[in-house]
């Protein structure tokens, strides 16, 4: 397969044939054809911190300082102490996210994010928190050779018990907008997850008109992280008008034929449909711009 070739704080590009246009045509779904060959990222946001450090070797009970205060308030950050209570906690979590801090008692960047942490276990319901102290004993020091963490903080985000992300000593921002991203199934945004999915989508709005903003990414597209805040936020406020969905192109094969027929070739792309036709796309991560093109196509006059 082939890979994006580029990828920045605004898209991901994509490869694109000799055959495609850089500005496809915005035709009725049923008449767009296959035109742009499978492709797979490993692309990931870039961390805005450089300085880790590798866990120590002493064995200590003691928690990040100011995280046990955090833990008192709020019991759902789970701490585990071995291989053993961390598969059973994927075990239980089912289908839910989990996400998973590493960390040691004397690592500053650590103690500075642990407090996040237990604020997204206030909120995020629906996510599952775990917490490994690296340095805590022989039991924690194999559970992170096991999965392959030499330095902190880390961060691993898991699905039905599959490693699906992770990140290194990432900002606050960042951790906010990955569990989000990966772990959002109470927002207003519509799941889509194959094309019968869109297609029943767009079904069930011919009747009301509604315009449906369909937000098209990729599972580790930086770029499309960043700006999923912004469509979570817009889909609460503009519900009675707009439908929000999202749809990840590599997450199967019937995605990445999405993909394909909508001659995307940069994400995250959003398309804005009504009445079952594109009207417009917009391709980019600036928050702005895009509140400022799903007005346009509600019909109202936006100046830059």
């Amino acid at each position: 397969m082939a890979s994006i070739t580029h990828c920045t704080n605004f898209i991901c590009k994509l490869p694109i044939p000799p055959s495609i246009s850089t500005h496809p045509k915005f035709l009725p779904l049923h008449s767009l054809r296959p035109s742009l060959p499978n492709f797979h990222t490993k692309s990931k946001i870039h961390s805005h911190r450089l300085h880790k450090r590798v866990f120590i070797t002493k064995a200590t009970a003691a928690p990040p300082s100011g995280a046990e205060a955090a833990k008192k308030k709020d019991e759902r950050v789970q701490r585990v102490h071995s291989i053993e209570e961390f598969d059973e906690a994927l075990q239980s979590a089912k289908d839910k996210l989990v996400v998973v801090e590493y960390a040691t008692s004397d690592d500053s960047e650590s103690i500075e994010i642990y407090p996040f942490l237990v604020d997204l276990s206030r909120t995020c319901n629906d996510v599952k928190f775990l917490l490994v102290m690296g340095d805590e004993s022989e039991k924690t020091r194999e559970l992170c050779k096991r999965e392959k963490v030499d330095k902190v903080p880390h961060f691993t985000f898991y699905k039905s018990k599959e490693k699906i992300h992770e990140e290194e000593a990432i900002a606050p921002d960042t951790l906010v907008g990955d569990v989000l991203y990966y772990g959002d199934n109470h927002s207003a945004v519509v799941q889509l997850h194959n094309r019968e999915d869109v297609e029943k989508l767009i079904e069930d709005h011919k009747v009301d008109h509604k315009l449906i903003v369909l937000d098209v990414g990729l599972k580790h597209c930086g770029p499309c992280v960043k700006v999923y805040p912004t469509v979570i936020k817009l889909s609460r406020q503009m519900s009675d008008t707009v439908v929000f969905a999202r749809m990840n192109g590599d997450e199967n094969d019937s995605c990445m034929q999405f993909l394909k027929d909508m001659e995307v070739i940069q994400v995250p792309t959003f398309l804005f449909i009504r009445d079952g036709k594109i009207d417009g796309r917009y391709v980019g991560s600036g928050k702005g711009e895009l509140i400022g093109e799903i007005l346009r196509y509600q019909g109202v006059r936006v100046t830059y």
